[in-house]
Order: structure tokens, then C-alpha cells, then sequence
């Protein structure tokens, strides 16, 4: 049986006031995969998440969460439905503890699943248990990007939306998120990772799709990307 896919936008026009940053963008992840969404700053990478989650709303094209269709509903009735959005700029409630922040992301996810829960995000992240009654704002930055990305699972979601999750961390917290990232692909978890770093992906990612000026250009699996010396020259060479 095929995998049924857990996003889907088909031909959304997204704008910001009247600019227009996405121009007909059309993609799908299905159950199971982590695809990465390349692309340099200010291709429409963040939009396309948002646009998902939705915190914005298309003008035209549709948005698809496990075939219901979700363009112009409210994020929470989104959430809901089974997405997980981690933003790009993590937004934990720093007067909050660790282990506060943990509950306020817990629900049970939309068929009633409760997988995650601080006992199991405590095992897939040691380094947040130590660490359960620091506020966190007291958090280095890698922490509190551990502590968004478990918050999100916290809600147990269907599938989860990352955006940038290795943007301005030091090289061993990224080596570290990518090690998670590997562990949630190896359970079956459903991602959309959004991401300049190309070779942050490379290890992590089942397939890739590329973004360049608010249109997909390329769509093929991680090894076939690898090889690709146009592509990565043309749309991911910084």
C-alpha cells in the first residue's frame, strides 16, 4: 500500500501585503518521509510552513493535512489536526521552566494518541531533564531548540513542521539535532524540514525538494541532489 501523504499544497499564491512570495508552489510529504525544503534566504521556505501551519493564509491553491482540506482555517483547528510546527525562531516562554514549557505544548493527538509524554521526551532528549527547573530564558540556544522541537512532539503530532532548526547554533548542538532528526526519520515520523544548509540535510533528509524566488525548481531524492552539481551551483551556492 502507498503512503498516504500528511502535507499537501497544491498551486498556493501566498503574499505578504502586495508582495507576492509564493507563485503556484505544489507539495507533498508523505507518511514517513523527512523532506527537506532547500533553498537560500528569502526563496519562500518559512512561507511554505506558515502557510501549512496556517499563520498564513493563501490567496490561491489549496492546503491539504492527511486529505482534509485546511487553506484558510485557523492555525489551533490545524494543530489539531495533526501538524506540529516548530518556528524558526523557537518561541519558548523563557519565564517558564523546561518542564512547563513541555506541558503547555502536551495533547493528545487527533485519534487520541499520547506516545509522547515527558517520560518519553526526557529519554529522546537527556539533555532537557537536568535541566527541568531552569526557566527558559536561562537556555543556551541549542537548548532552547531541543525544548521547542520536544514541546511540539509533546502534542503528538501526526507530522511536524521544522523550520531552520540548525540557523545560528555551533557546530556541535547541530551535530546533535541532526542525530535526533535521524532518530525521529528512523521512527517513521513524518517531517518537513526547511533549511539553507544544505549539508546539514544531506544526512538526514529521504528526499528534497528546492525553492528558488517562490517556485519549486527541483524535486528528487537526497542521493540524486547530491549528485546534482547544476542544481546545488545554480540554486543552493551561497
Amino acid at each position: 500500500m502507498n503512503a498516504k501523504p500528511v502535507f499537501e499544497v497544491e498551486k498556493i499564491d501566498v503574499f505578504y501585503g502586495t508582495s507576492q512570495i509564493l507563485f503556484g508552489v505544489s507539495l507533498s510529504v508523505n507518511q514517513g518521509q523527512t523532506v527537506a525544503l532547500l533553498g537560500r534566504n528569502g526563496a519562500g521556505k518559512s512561507t511554505t510552513l506558515k502557510a501549512i501551519a496556517g499563520l498564513i493564509a493563501p490567496r490561491a491553491g489549496r492546503v491539504r493535512v492527511l486529505g482534509i482540506e485546511m487553506q484558510n482555517r485557523r492555525p489551533h483547528t490545524i494543530a489539531r489536526a495533526g501538524i506540529g510546527y516548530v518556528p524558526e525562531d523557537r518561541q519558548i516562554f523563557p519565564e517558564h521552566t523546561v518542564e512547563d514549557n513541555l506541558l503547555l505544548g502536551a495533547k493528545k493527538g487527533r485519534n487520541g494518541e499520547d506516545y509522547w509524554n515527558l517520560k518519553r521526551v526526557y529519554s529522546m532528549f537527556p539533555l532537557l531533564e537536568p535541566l527541568k527547573q531552569r526557566m527558559g530564558g536561562q537556555l543556551s540556544g541549542g537548548e532552547q531548540q531541543m525544548l521547542t522541537i520536544a514541546r511540539t512532539l509533546m502534542g503528538n503530532p501526526s507530522g511536524l513542521l521544522l523550520d531552520e532548526p540548525s540557523e545560528g547554533l555551533g557546530p556541535l548542538i547541530v551535530q546533535r539535532i541532526g542525530e535526533l532528526l535521524r532518530t525521529l526519520r528512523d521512527m517513521g515520523i513524518t517531517v518537513l524540514l526547511a533549511e539553507q544548509n544544505m549539508h546539514f540535510c544531506l544526512g538526514i533528509a529521504t528526499e528534497a525538494a528546492v525553492i528558488d524566488k517562490g517556485q519549486i525548481v527541483y524535486r528528487d531524492t537526497i542521493a540524486a541532489l547530491r549528485t546534482n552539481t547544476e542544481v546545488k551551483r545554480r540554486y543552493l551556492a551561497l
